[in-house]
């Protein structure tokens, strides 16, 4: 069993984030799900990083950091999208971290530190095509912590829509959800509680 703080896209808590947080659920897993956007829920991508831009990336990212005082170390951060800003934060910079689960985005681990910490294991998932991921630079990124980390593992998957894995908005793909979800429940399994640095 993992500990899961899960960090919601630029659209909110949609149902389709809720979903996949009750499918960690539904594997045994303890999740936590902070709501960085005080309830407000976009229909477009557009007005959400709109919303998020109002807020500021860097108070979205102490939100997330507020999110878990009083959390056990020993967690696993994962992130959709925006939500990755937060969860990437802090698996690289709290102590005990497990591991982090980063699905359509991914920064330079030089926004967090001085590199990815050794020892992390880590999950990226993105599609090949995505025009964020791939057009602002998300693989660069991801490639390179991959390339310098042996428990790092980029899974790319073919198409080109972003928010793929949120079944409530029109880019979902079952397909590519249902591998990722896999993987990243194998991920889980095979990372028992401990911390790893």
């Amino acid at each position: 069993m993992a500990e899961i703080v899960l960090f919601h896209h630029a659209q909110g808590v949609t149902p389709g984030i809720v979903a996949l947080a009750e499918e960690f659920r539904s594997a045994g897993h303890i999740v936590h799900m902070p709501d960085l956007f005080d309830g407000n829920v976009f229909d477009t991508l557009g007005e959400g990083m709109a919303y998020a831009e109002s807020i500021g990336f860097g108070e979205i990212v102490q939100r997330g950091v507020r999110a878990v005082e009083g959390l056990s170390n020993d967690l696993v951060y994962a992130g959709f999208s925006l939500g990755v800003l937060p969860a990437q934060c802090l698996a690289q910079t709290r102590e005990g971290a497990r591991g982090a689960l980063l699905f359509h985005a991914c920064v330079p681990a030089a926004e967090f530190g001085s590199g990815w910490p050794g020892g992390l294991p880590a999950q990226i998932h993105a599609m090949d095509a995505d025009p964020f991921f791939v057009g602002d630079g998300d693989i660069d990124a991801a490639r390179a912590i991959a390339a310098g980390a042996d428990d790092v593992k980029l899974f790319l998957y073919p198409g080109d829509r972003h928010l793929f894995s949120d079944r409530s908005l029109a880019d979902h793909d079952a397909a590519a959800t249902e591998t990722m979800m896999r993987r990243s429940i194998d991920f889980l399994k095979n990372h028992p509680v401990g911390s790893h640095r």
